[in-house]
């Protein structure tokens, strides 16, 4: 999957994904309070901070699940501010969920084909599902991708929760996406499981070189895979910078890392 290029010669990438003064409100509560991002292409950037900063709503803005109170949403210069989930994902904007959501009756294979048919247009009966070809070998690949092919013929709700991780991430990569939202992708996890999550997280940018956006509350995690991080407090970006530069800033080791 090739990315974006930016300028001949100018060795930087373009801007994918842009937003502006994005503001979400629950009645008297401003979760998102004036964010302004700009994530780039081919990038990983880390969204963390305390519990109630803001960081799940906002992925929920990104990917189209919540609409915002105000503000502005730019997908690779597109004004996307009130697109529906839906046309996101066709766009090429695919999210995880926080809390893991899989069709549990259906196999593991199935769980991904139907993603995988998606961006063909076809009709989603499982009973169909070898009339596609290509989808077929989509919906194998993304398994191999995520480590889980060889649980592909089991029911989805019968693999442990860290390979239902793995299986959501191979629902999102079904969709061919250019941008991939992971909403706390470790949760719950075993150590030995993160750390699995991590090392597909990089051959999968390595191969794909896609843009990621990720909500993780483990910062050994952060450090080790983000390249910048947005620090997000009360719903506004406290700071922004690479891990060195997140990890020495005294007001983020104030309200966020200093009890670590």
């Amino acid at each position: 999957m090739a990315g974006l290029a930016g300028e001949a010669g100018s060795g930087v990438s373009q801007v994918v994904l842009e937003t502006r003064m994005l503001t979400r409100r629950f009645g008297g509560l401003m979760a998102v309070d004036g964010v302004d991002l700009a994530i780039h292409d081919g990038e990983l950037r880390a969204l963390i901070g305390p519990n109630g900063a803001g960081k799940t709503t906002c992925i929920n803005l990104l990917s189209g699940l919540l609409p915002p109170s105000g503000g502005e949403i730019r997908w690779q210069g597109t004004d996307v501010t009130q697109w529906s989930a839906a046309r996101r994902a066709r766009a090429g904007i695919a999210r995880t969920m926080q809390v893991t959501s899989v069709f549990p009756n259906l196999t593991v294979y199935e769980n991904v084909w139907l993603s995988a048919q998606r961006p063909l247009g076809r009709p989603s009966a499982v009973r169909a599902r070898d009339a596609i070809p290509a989808v077929g070998e989509r919906a194998h690949e993304c398994l191999e991708l995520a480590g889980i092919g060889g649980r592909a013929n089991e029911p989805a709700g019968s693999i442990g929760h860290g390979d239902q991780r793995l299986l959501e991430i191979a629902i999102a990569l079904a969709l061919r996406p250019r941008l991939l939202l992971l909403d706390e992708p470790t949760a719950g996890m075993s150590v030995v499981e993160s750390w699995e999550i991590v090392r597909r997280l990089r051959e999968i940018r390595a191969r794909d070189r896609l843009t990621v956006v990720i909500v993780e509350h483990d910062m050994e995690i952060v450090m080790e895979l983000a390249e910048r991080i947005t620090v997000l407090h009360l719903g506004q970006t406290l700071a922004e910078g690479t891990p060195d530069e997140i990890a020495r800033n005294a007001e983020v080791q104030r309200v966020y890392l200093g009890g670590r």
